[in-house]
């Protein structure tokens, strides 16, 4: 009989429910805290038993709906985000963007050298800016049968915009999804640390295209290397001789001009003017507005579109507020620190570099079974933020070791993209996981080496 993962929230609730359950034998604890630089801090030496509080079935009941309270300007601006780029989706103008570029593949050598590292670089700064995760599955159907047309195999075709958008969801530096959420639990300004994690995204991003142009060329030089060689025969006597490629129109060039823009303006607000999820979530609304307008998209078309990406987001929102209920049972029970005590043997080291290494590891299991990017930082930010103080890391590291845990997406057969991606392609995950494994590694090595300087440093 073959294991079956639950899906993520059956993991979720189970946790909840064990979570109420340990609050029966987890005693009360505490430690005492001490401000500095505006943030509350633990004092590792001043834990101490206090009396619990055990939390029933009623308690675990009403823990997502306070879970979902709490979190309501987290979840909210989830909402806005997701819907507001399913707007500038709907003006196919990203879609059309691409095809445009892969046309000039067939009449020039330097775009054909730089097709790979252009593309993978595209998808990896949708991941590094707007959380680009599940968007990337349709993309599939447009890079299979293009990497077959170019010489390459289905491997490239899946890798451009999977690996490219996980390389940069994993190494982000301005993603709301995982680094905002993160920052905000963990009490760290939003989006900073900015000038680090621009370096850990060129270097994995880097990495990943490396990696893939190696092997492209490998492939194209002797086709049978391909793991989906006999796939991809049956696929090019299928596919037409040649892809029909839109044209981009002057109004995809605005719309993308615009989402480029308000790209480009988040990134100033933050810096310059210490913007939060309020003003964020204004400007994405703000953009799918004025893109809903240029692209002229009609209000019946604006509303469904956005009002589709929100609901496509409403299974994140419900993460969320589950994993803020587990905290809240945790919180009342009065165990957080109880667990923090157990936890910091595993994760205290002679150095700091071997704790945040330890974190990594920690985060890459739990990503085995928590895909979702925000539904992790909900459910582990407020544990590994005060348990970074304990050990001697930055939460600003803590938070770049939570990031890195998730770069092992593409390789868990549980992970809702990692299936979609791989059904879409007709790849069997066994056929993509012993592909995947040489750069897993290298990703374990990077991330390991990454976290170092920020240790250090001291990176806050």
């Amino acid at each position: 009989m073959r294991l079956r993962i639950p899906n993520t929230f059956v993991l979720l609730f189970a946790i909840l429910a064990l979570i109420a359950l340990a609050t029966w034998f987890i005693p009360g604890g505490k430690y005492d805290t001490h401000l500095v630089n505006g943030k509350q801090l633990i004092d590792p030496a001043s834990f101490h038993y206090v009396e619990s509080a055990p939390q029933g079935l009623v308690a675990l009941m009403k823990a997502p709906i306070k879970g979902f309270v709490e979190a309501a300007q987290i979840i909210g601006f989830v909402l806005v985000v997701g819907g507001a780029f399913a707007v500038v989706q709907k003006t196919d103008a990203i879609d059309t963007g691409i095809r445009s570029i892969a046309r000039m593949h067939e009449h020039s050598a330097l775009v054909r050298a730089a097709l790979i590292p252009v593309f993978v670089t595209l998808f990896s700064l949708g991941g590094a800016t707007f959380g680009m995760n599940e968007e990337a599955i349709p993309f599939v159907l447009i890079f299979v049968p293009l990497a077959l047309a170019l010489g390459y195999d289905t491997i490239t075709g899946v890798s451009i915009p999977f690996l490219g958008s996980q390389a940069g969801f994993g190494a982000a530096f301005l993603n709301p999804f995982n680094v905002g959420i993160a920052q905000g639990i963990a009490g760290v300004p939003v989006f900073s640390g900015i000038g680090y994690r621009l370096i850990v995204w060129v270097a994995t991003t880097s990495v990943t295209i490396l990696f893939l142009m190696w092997y492209a060329a490998r492939v194209k030089q002797n086709p049978t290397l391909s793991p989906t060689y006999v796939l991809d025969q049956t696929r090019r006597q299928e596919q037409p001789a040649h892809i029909g490629l839109d044209r981009m129109t002057g109004r995809h060039k605005a719309v993308l001009a615009i989402f480029a823009l308000s790209l480009a303006a988040m990134v100033i607000g933050v810096v310059k003017f210490d913007w939060y999820i309020d003003e964020i979530a204004a400007l994405f609304l703000s953009m799918a507005i004025v893109v809903g307008i240029v692209g002229r998209l009609g209000s019946d078309n604006w509303v469904a579109a956005f009002m589709q990406g929100a609901k496509d987001l409403a299974p994140t929102a419900l993460v969320i507020a589950i994993a803020r209920g587990t905290m809240i049972l945790a919180r009342d029970a009065h165990i957080i620190d109880t667990m923090l005590h157990g936890l910091m043997p595993l994760v205290q080291s002679s150095h700091p570099v071997f704790a945040a290494q330890k974190m990594y590891l920690i985060q890459s299991v739990i990503n085995f079974f928590i895909h979702s990017g925000t539904g992790q930082a909900a459910l582990t930010m407020p544990i590994m933020a005060p348990l970074a103080d304990l050990v001697g890391v930055t939460r600003q590291t803590a938070i770049l070791a939570f990031q890195l845990g998730e770069l092992s997406t593409p390789m868990i057969p549980t992970s809702g993209i990692t299936v979609g991606v791989l059904a879409l392609a007709r790849v069997p995950w066994i056929t993509w996981a012993r592909w995947m494994i040489p750069l897993q590694l290298i990703y374990l090595v990077l991330a390991l080496v990454l976290l170092v300087p920020p240790c250090l440093m001291q990176w806050s």
